[in-house]
């Protein structure tokens, strides 16, 4: 049937293309539609080969990255562990049974430490001594501290952490900046002559009572984490110095006193970014804290004022030019034995700050395996056998050499025992 519209133009009803499909034989497409069947099965069916081949080709590198990176972490994991396990998997010493300590033995300790502080104290006695001994390899005038210049002071800079701080130019500033005080305090500066005692942590040193002499001394240095708490009776409660770097400061804050100078030795690079924290007060970000090897100080109760920076060319002075190591060697497994235990860099820092030098709780007998290592935990002496960083032979003949030409005095008589 036939319509017109307005206009006269002739219009035909649409048929269905349903119907115009159907009305093709059986078995054939329109045309139209046979050349898009044709172009996906002769075309398609061979580009998405090419594609798959492409993108395999494409994945095998990567898969390649992935496996190689698997095995270095895989290794570098086998590392971590293995070092871990050399410094720490010692056996555990018996203390109820070690500290047991002849009563005749601790009489004379305690009187050979009030004959120390009897005798009249000789000023600059300390630093002529090692002038003597070592000439030009010992810095009479080195400064203790590390201080705020208009110029940048070479020697400071000659080597990387801990012996110098090249490349942390900008740290170091940015940490002098927030340090109000870089030097001695007044009060100890107006002494005439200073007498200065370093105590070590020696499993020597429990049960000789020597705290009540130790307190006597101007000067008192105490290293790490090494207690007060619980030990005054062995190991007195002064503390004029508490010379560590992070992962030796104590956690706990009734180890710290208002006016102590906490003197940062400083390793590496995130050592900077924990000690300003601690200075500022401020909370150090997680991701830092996975560069460090055990828990570090959340924070630090003491003032701005009280914090001090370890010149590290006492470090570098001690190292190469007293226990006369070679300079370091960076390995696939660490570094070679080049790195002063902090134990004797305080002894050196003792001759730069003090005019007279006692010790204490210092010594280490490696032929004695089973005496204690620490006056306050269970380690025994053998596990010094597993500090693959320290050369404590060589640093046992320095110290010995010290206390035999009179420089320090050994009033525990862990070195040489002069009672």
């Amino acid at each position: 049937m036939r319509m017109k519209e307005a206009g006269g133009v002739e219009r035909r009803p649409l048929q269905p293309r349903t119907k115009a499909v159907a009305a093709a034989p059986a078995g054939r497409a329109m045309p139209s539609e046979y050349h898009c069947v044709k172009l996906r099965s002769d075309c398609s069916k061979p580009s998405l080969q090419w594609y798959t081949r492409a993108q395999n080709k494409m994945r095998r590198p990567s898969l390649l990255l992935k496996d190689v990176l698997k095995c270095i972490l895989l290794v570098f994991g086998v590392w971590i562990l293995y070092i871990l396990k050399l410094n720490y998997t010692t056996e555990e010493c018996d203390m109820k049974k070690m500290h047991y300590v002849d009563p005749d033995r601790v009489k004379r300790a305690q009187k050979y430490a009030q004959q120390v502080l009897q005798k009249e104290c000789r000023p600059k006695f300390a630093k002529k001594s090692m002038a003597r001994l070592f000439g030009h390899r010992y810095s009479v005038d080195l400064p203790p501290f590390v201080k705020k210049t208009p110029d940048v002071n070479e020697a400071e800079y000659k080597y990387d952490p801990p012996f110098g701080f090249r490349k942390f130019s900008s740290k170091v500033q940015d940490l002098l900046a927030v340090l109000p005080e870089h030097d001695v305090p007044e009060h100890l500066k107006a002494r005439s002559c200073r007498r200065c005692v370093v105590v070590g942590s020696g499993g020597i040193l429990h049960g000789l009572e020597l705290g009540h002499a130790l307190n006597q001394f101007d000067i008192v240095i105490r290293l790490n984490s090494a207690p007060v708490e619980g030990y005054s009776e062995h190991v007195g409660n002064k503390t004029t110095i508490r010379m560590t770097y992070p992962e030796g400061a104590p956690l706990s804050d009734f180890e710290y006193y208002s006016n102590d100078l906490f003197v940062a030795v400083l390793f590496k690079s995130v050592d900077f970014n924990w000690l300003q924290a601690m200075v500022k007060n401020e909370t150090l970000p997680f991701w830092v804290r996975l560069f460090f090897w055990k828990q570090v100080a959340e924070k630090i109760p003491l003032q701005p004022k009280n914090f001090r920076i370890l010149n590290p060319v006492i470090i570098k002075e001690t190292a190469f030019d007293i226990l006369q190591y070679s300079e370091p060697q960076s390995r696939f497994w660490g570094r070679d034995k080049n790195v002063p235990t902090i134990g004797v860099i305080a002894v050196v820092l003792a001759t730069h700050l003090c005019d007279e030098v006692s010790l204490a709780g210092f010594g280490y007998d490696l032929s004695q395996p089973r005496t204690p290592l620490h006056y306050f935990d269970n380690l025994c002496m053998a596990a010094m056998n597993f500090q693959t960083m320290h050369n404590v032979t060589t640093e046992t003949r320095l110290l010995l050499r010290l206390v035999k030409e009179g420089v320090v005095k050994d009033l525990s008589g862990g070195v040489l025992c002069e009672f």
